[in-house]
């Protein structure tokens, strides 16, 4: 990933700030802040830094305000608000529509197998299809291979609300290089713990008593409210540490 130039809404996208993929087979994903214009253009809608990952052929506008907008195969935490007879009604952000959740959209599941979901059940989940026109459908399984793989059911834990941008930048596959992240490499090496990013700006974090998962929850709070460099990361981490 890369932090190309500045952006305001608008602006048509030149073809030279546009990925250019190793597998021309890969099609180009638009993210956050971008529209496509039938046949070829590319707009901004919102302002920031224009940032692209060749990896993945994705182009989007990073912006930590704002309300999050589904996209198709974005990875989210959502929270059961109820149940009808086929799927469980999840909230992936307040004040917006439902997602829907088919209860049989688990891997293997099946009617006796489903997982039995209640009002306030955390689930991570990925986003299947999504809309202006209709509300998103979310499932808990990678629809290109059937598999969880890890997704489901979030037990225990807590969770923690954090920027669109911080999110995005905990759910790159390099954190250190790419995002400037290692307040969570130095907490893990005192401490053990779990964590699940959903792009709507949801952490889940799972540690062995509450007071280590508040502990990295504040963590990656301060790292995201004060936008703290590598060094002030580190000496955040010590700090708490020594706190517990």
């Amino acid at each position: 990933m890369a932090l190309q130039t500045l952006v305001m809404p608008g602006e048509v996208l030149p073809e030279e700030n546009l990925p250019v993929p190793s597998n021309p087979s890969i099609a180009l994903k638009l993210g956050p802040g971008l529209r496509h214009i039938h046949p070829s253009t590319v707009i901004t809608t919102i302002a920031g830094p224009l940032c692209v990952d060749r990896t993945k052929n994705a182009v989007w506008v990073e912006n930590n305000g704002g309300r999050y907008i589904p996209q198709i195969n974005d990875v989210v935490i959502a929270s059961v608000h109820h149940s009808s007879t086929d799927w469980y009604h999840c909230s992936i952000t307040p004040y917006t529509a439902f997602a829907q959740l088919p209860q049989l959209a688990f891997e293997g599941a099946t009617k006796k197998t489903r997982p039995q979901l209640t009002s306030g059940s955390l689930i991570y989940a990925r986003i299947l299809s999504a809309s202006k026109h209709i509300d998103p459908e979310i499932v808990c399984y990678n629809p290109s291979t059937g598999k969880s793989e890890g997704m489901g059911e979030l037990k225990g834990g807590m969770v923690f609300d954090v920027s669109l941008g911080m999110a995005r930048r905990l759910l790159l596959n390099r954190q250190r290089e790419e995002g400037g992240l290692v307040v969570l490499d130095e907490i893990a090496e005192q401490v053990a713990f779990e964590t699940a990013v959903g792009r709507n700006g949801k952490v889940w974090v799972k540690a062995n008593s509450v007071k280590e998962t508040v502990l990295v929850g504040q963590a990656l709070q301060n790292t995201d409210k004060d936008a703290l460099k590598v060094e002030e990361q580190k000496k955040l981490a010590k700090k708490l540490l020594r706190q517990t």
